[in-house]
């Protein structure tokens, strides 16, 4: 296969590495690792070991490094402020002075949680305001890369979904967890609004920006702003348990000791890049949620 179509993914063993490798495999050649080798398609690497990094990098000659792993748990960016550094940063600042020596375009994954929630609605240019450790060390390297880079794209997911029960560490599969322990009720946060992201839409649009040779910074969400509490109703709806398990509505103190890091009251991006070069085929979040929950989760 061509050196061109020849992709590096550092951090490929979760949900949107999956979803990555499922959908980018036949058209390119992928060299998968993660510290987690929990499918034969992935090598063992674990990203923060720079010496290993670049001569795996350097052997096997991309021309694309995905750098997609990351501490996603808040709570541990938290409690582990210097390993959330070294995790969620210094990789990446590694990553960028590794594709600027060897003329490589990096792909970054950044979350809608780098702003502060105080709009509704967040576009691709809005500037990030962190208010958590995970969150800070996402903005750092939003900034580290747009300084230092010309070749990149740095991709904002809203809440993502994807991974079946195995390797989806997210909202939907909490629920889904208390659903198959046969609660009567879920207590469901009132407070929190944004957009989910299907791991399976957002590698096909990834794939698109890709093919159409894009550089910049984009918001990658299905289309449809929400709630956590529309989504875990859309769930019990397309589940067939409406009538059976019961939503308590709770704002997010309720949850205060477990989850104790600071979240924007609001996480929702519009794709008003995508949009502007009708590039956008993001789908709405409830048909796929349908399709993620008909494909990964029976009752």
């Amino acid at each position: 296969m061509n050196q061109n179509n020849r992709i590096f993914i550092a951090g490929c063993g979760g949900m949107l590495g999956e979803a990555i490798y499922n959908t980018f495999r036949t058209n390119y050649e992928l060299y998968c690792t993660d510290l987690n080798v929990n499918d034969n398609w992935i090598d063992y690497l674990d990203f923060r070991e720079s010496d290993k990094y670049e001569k795996m990098v350097i052997n096997y000659k991309p021309k694309l490094l995905f750098h997609i792993g990351a501490h996603t748990d808040l709570e541990f960016c938290e409690k582990y402020p210097s390993d959330a550094i070294e995790t969620n940063y210094n990789s990446v600042k590694f990553a960028v002075n590794l594709c600027k020596k060897n003329n490589i375009k990096l792909v970054f994954i950044s979350s809608a949680g780098v702003f502060d929630g105080k709009k509704n609605i967040y576009y691709d240019d809005d500037l990030p305001t962190p208010i958590s450790q995970y969150a800070k060390t996402k903005a750092l390297s939003e900034e580290y890369i747009q300084s230092n880079l010309s070749k990149f794209l740095i991709l904002r997911p809203g809440w993502m979904m994807g991974g079946g029960p195995n390797k989806d560490k997210k909202f939907v599969n909490k629920i889904f967890k208390q659903i198959k322990n046969n609660v009567q009720e879920l207590n469901i946060v009132n407070d929190k609004l944004g957009t989910p992201t299907y791991t399976y839409d957002f590698a096909n649009n990834l794939k698109l920006l890709i093919e159409n040779n894009l550089t910049g910074v984009f918001n990658l969400v299905c289309e449809g702003e929400t709630s956590r509490l529309d989504v875990a109703r859309e769930m019990l709806k397309i589940l067939k348990l409406s009538d059976k398990i019961k939503i308590n509505e709770v704002d997010s103190n309720f949850f205060k000791n477990e989850y104790y890091a600071k979240r924007p009251l609001s996480e929702r991006l519009e794709n008003h890049k995508l949009n502007n070069l009708n590039l956008n085929i993001m789908r709405n979040w409830k048909i796929c949620l349908k399709e993620y929950l008909n494909n990964n989760y029976k009752i």
